[in-house]
């Protein structure tokens, strides 16, 4: 596969996920992932000096679901909708059947009765791999920018 074909099938694989958290679709969102996938959102200090705390981390699909089952479940919060904005991609092919991606992202959120604002920003750095023909994550860090977060962190980055 040439290095064009791939871009564009790892940027259509981003631009699906953000579709997915930004339409609502949470119980698709455990399908963008493999079966052991990991996912966590980290602040940057904590990920730059190698500190294993997280905001958020989940180490398989199965926990991604029940995120998920939580969210629309037992959590109470306001009505927002959401916006994710994916930039600056660089995919980086291991050699293997590892394929590394960095982009910045930023999500936007907006509350019925409120302005727009910045809830989140940062950055990917994502493993990607082929199940089936098919890219999927097997490897999630968001990492935030800042420990100090807006709002709750309520829905999936």
């Amino acid at each position: 596969m040439g290095r064009s074909e791939l871009r564009f099938q790892v940027e259509e694989l981003y631009a699906d996920y953000a579709a997915c958290l930004d339409d609502g679709e949470l119980e698709r969102w455990p399908e963008f992932f493999t079966d052991d996938a990991v996912y966590k959102i980290m602040p940057r200090d904590n990920y730059e000096r190698g500190l294993p705390l997280a905001l958020v981390a989940c180490e398989s699909k199965g926990m991604l679901q029940d995120r998920v089952a939580a969210l629309r479940h037992a959590s109470v919060f306001a009505p927002r909708s959401l916006r994710h904005l994916v930039s600056s991609m660089r995919i980086t092919p291991s050699g293997g059947s590892l394929i590394h991606v960095r982009a910045n992202y930023a999500v936007l959120e907006t509350r019925v009765d409120d302005e727009t604002r910045i809830s989140n920003a940062g950055r990917y750095i994502d493993q990607l791999v082929r199940v089936d023909g098919e890219l999927k994550i097997k490897a999630k860090l968001c990492i935030c920018d800042t420990v100090l977060l807006s709002g709750a962190l309520i829905y999936p980055i």
